[in-house]
């Protein structure tokens, strides 16, 4: 297991922490790392598009023209895409852009985007998310002094203080543990966690790690 100093906000070493190399030391799979973003970037649109058929368009269903002796094309009735407010053919539809990920795929991805972090030393562990205020400038003179003003934080979801204290913060967010993905891991270059979230992380990850990585890791 590799060793990880433990910081508080004011850049100061509080001690030291042990990670779980098939968390944090696992090999980076980049096909998982796009498919899982791909996946998420789709789950966020809102599909909600939508044009009229020639079903839906208010215009009359009367034949226009008589069938003979116009000495033009035969025509029905002008609800068809060939005129001026006629109904569309294969417009755009509601629907969802869901592109499926199975849950051990999504789970190698983002142990390949902490591992990436961590390999690139861009991974902070600090103490705790904690305060006596919650104090927007606090927290960004804390980024600024662990040489993170643009980072993920990631701590539990009842850290309130962290939740109030990161709200105006441009450049940074705060993210549940439990929410953690990796799109927010790649889109930002930081990844700032408290030490109470790294074991809550761990075990949500473990159970997915494949039997063969648990046995060589072993």
């Amino acid at each position: 297991m590799a060793k990880l100093s433990v910081i508080d906000l004011q850049g100061n070493a509080t001690g030291s922490i042990e990670l779980d190399d098939g968390v944090f030391a696992a090999p980076v799979k980049e096909h998982l790392l796009w498919e899982a973003v791909r996946s998420l970037r789709a789950a966020k649109r809102r599909g909600t598009a939508k044009v009229k058929g020639r079903s839906e368009v208010n215009l009359t269903k009367d034949k226009y023209i008589k069938q003979k002796g116009s000495g033009g094309a035969r025509h029905g009735n002008k609800r068809t895409n060939l005129y001026p407010k006629g109904g569309r053919v294969h417009g755009p539809v509601p629907h969802l852009y869901i592109l499926h990920v199975n849950k051990r795929a999504m789970a190698g991805a983002l142990r390949s985007a902490l591992s990436l972090r961590a390999q690139a030393g861009d991974l902070l562990v600090v103490k705790a998310f904690a305060g006596d205020a919650p104090k927007t400038k606090l927290l960004a003179q804390g980024l600024l002094a662990i040489k993170a003003p643009r980072a993920l934080l990631v701590d539990t979801g009842d850290n309130e203080w962290l939740r109030r204290t990161s709200k105006n913060l441009a450049q940074a967010n705060f993210l549940d543990v439990r929410g953690l993905n990796v799109y927010d891991i790649l889109k930002y270059p930081k990844l700032v966690i408290a030490e109470g979230a790294i074991r809550a992380l761990e075990e949500r990850l473990k159970k997915t790690v494949p039997k063969r990585a648990a046995a060589g890791a072993a």
